[in-house]
């Protein structure tokens, strides 16, 4: 029998066998869809392993800019993955109506309640599915909107300041400052989504270990969305999942739980306003996202259901703080390491505060209409978002099945594509010669056609019909509170511990030690009469 002759050959030359079919798999890699022809560093062509491995290491922003520095526009990162660093890229991958879809990079992310995945806008790969969300919530994001939201910040950025008062300028200790701005970030996301902070601002504590969790949840996701595949072997096992369904195993996302809980406590608010669809826009406390969402349902009920209205919660913890952090750390990270450009933003502030532009509010909060008349904070906020984007991956897209055009490239259909904005934002034929360099004049010295092509540029917050949704929410945050904060104190860096990136998928800071002082605050000049 056939099986009888094949046995003795398996069992002598197996070893053989299991190379010759690991050389066959690497060679196929290597010349799969013809993307040879690109260049790779290391075994990138061969394997996704490589990716993998080199995003454990926590530092691929800055590999990724090596890479394109060394090989060009178009490099290979994997077997099936390319990346793009012209910045005409973005309107072709990005762009309206060009068939791309998101990889399977974004489900990793999903959260999970009773063992069911929580298809998020940011995590969906459906476009259509995408598509009816944003209509369902677009409304709570708008620019509008944001009038509604600001008593809701002011309320956390009162309590920030006292309490950096209390706790480090009346003791003189340290701050871990990217720390300290993460509890800010994250008790405004509570204010702005259920009208309640959540105490990490208050208590100066990971409350519930969430901040924990989506650290760890982060460093899991950045290097398994490189091989989506370990992740139904690991966190979403159909089997783990099948026996969270059937109440075995009542695992449950911290960030999921304790968003369930906050809806709990407004059940019976938002039970009214499904059945009205009408918010209290005029008591000025402020309208929030919860409400918002709700009032979504009220108008969609076809679509916008319980969980999803849950899953936009979520969505709020688990990305809305993470990358507004970032970006307030490195505003004043930046600062702090070019005191002339410190010192010229507080000149700025102060003059602002004596002619006027301020009006008088407890702690000396800034307004947003105030910011919008200071332009060298506009310039320093920009210039950090450009340095320093929170994002420090590809994000991918996946080319439709006909294949597409990029910038006279024929990329064949299914193929992964993609930008990372550290590459993007340091392209010296648009930011200068010093691309590499934190300055923020190069905003307020630009032509106007060089100014819109770097504004076209800037990739911090996506492109395209997936950029991010709450862009204009962490902008009120970063407006409102580097202005606000730097009026009232004074910020000296402590270099205790050897300042680090720390790319697990959004790029933290570590080791940002400050300490702070009281400063004198300037008010509007007397005009004697």
């Amino acid at each position: 029998m056939l099986a009888d002759e094949l046995v003795p050959i398996l069992s002598t030359y197996w070893p053989i066998l299991i190379i010759g079919a690991l050389i066959y798999w690497l060679t196929s890699n290597k010349f799969y869809n013809g993307l040879n022809k690109y260049p790779a560093p290391g075994l990138s062509a061969y394997t996704n392993w490589w990716r993998y491995f080199e995003n454990l290491q926590r530092k691929t922003q800055k590999r990724h800019i090596e890479y394109h520095r060394k090989h060009g526009d178009v490099v290979r990162l994997g077997p099936n993955v390319l990346s793009f660093a012209d910045p005409r890229a973005i309107k072709i991958i990005y762009g309206l109506n060009k068939g791309m879809t998101k990889s399977d990079f974004y489900p990793v992310q999903q959260a999970v309640a009773k063992g069911v995945r929580l298809e998020s806008m940011f995590s969906t790969q459906n476009e259509a599915y995408h598509a009816k969300y944003r209509r369902c919530v677009n409304n709570a994001f708008s620019m509008s909107s944001l009038v509604s939201y600001e008593p809701l910040v002011d309320n956390t950025t009162d309590a920030f300041i006292e309490q950096t008062e209390q706790r480090y300028c009346k003791t003189g200790k340290t701050c871990d400052f990217s720390k300290w701005l993460q509890f800010f970030a994250f008790d405004v996301i509570g204010e702005i989504t259920w009208s309640k902070r959540i105490g990490f601002v208050d208590w100066d504590e990971d409350v519930d270990g969430i901040v924990r969790f989506i650290g760890d949840f982060l460093s899991y996701a950045a290097p398994v969305g490189q091989m989506p595949f370990l992740d139904l072997l690991w966190s979403k096992n159909p089997l783990l999942l099948q026996l969270q369904r059937w109440g075995i195993n009542n695992a449950v996302f911290p960030v999921t739980k304790f968003a369930q809980d906050q809806n709990k406590v407004r059940m019976g608010e938002m039970e009214k306003i499904k059945q009205d669809g009408k918010l209290d826009e005029e008591s000025g406390k402020g309208v929030d996202l919860l409400m918002k969402f709700t009032q979504a349902q009220h108008d969609h009920p076809e679509f916008m259901t319980d969980s999803q209205v849950l899953a936009s919660c979520t969505s709020m913890i688990l990305a809305g703080s993470e990358t507004t952090a970032i970006s307030l750390s490195a505003v004043f990270r930046n600062l702090l390491e070019h005191p002339e450009v410190y010192k010229k933003l507080m000149d700025e502030l102060d003059q602002a505060a004596k002619d006027g532009t301020f009006s008088d509010k407890e702690n000396n909060k800034v307004s947003w209409s105030e910011t919008q008349h200071l332009p060298y904070l506009d310039a320093c906020i920009q210039e950090a978002l450009r340095i320093h984007p929170a994002a420090g991956l590809i994000l991918e897209r996946v080319t439709p099945p006909q294949g597409i055009d990029i910038l006279g490239h024929f990329i064949p259909g299914g193929t992964i594509v993609g930008c990372n904005a550290w590459v993007l934002h340091r392209r010296p034929e648009v930011f200068g010669n010093d691309a590499d360099t934190f300055r923020p004049e190069r905003w307020l010295e630009a032509k106007p056609d060089q100014l819109r092509e770097m504004k076209a540029t800037m990739f911090q917050f996506g492109a395209g019909a997936r950029t991010c949704l709450g862009k204009n929410v962490s902008l009120l945050e970063l407006y409102k509170l580097v202005p606000s904060f730097l009026r009232n104190f004074e910020i000296e860096l402590k270099d205790e511990n050897e300042y680090q990136h720390y790319n697990a998928w959004f790029v933290r800071h570590l080791n940002f030690n400050t300490t702070f002082k009281r400063r004198k605050v300037e008010h509007r000049a007397s005009v004697s009469v």
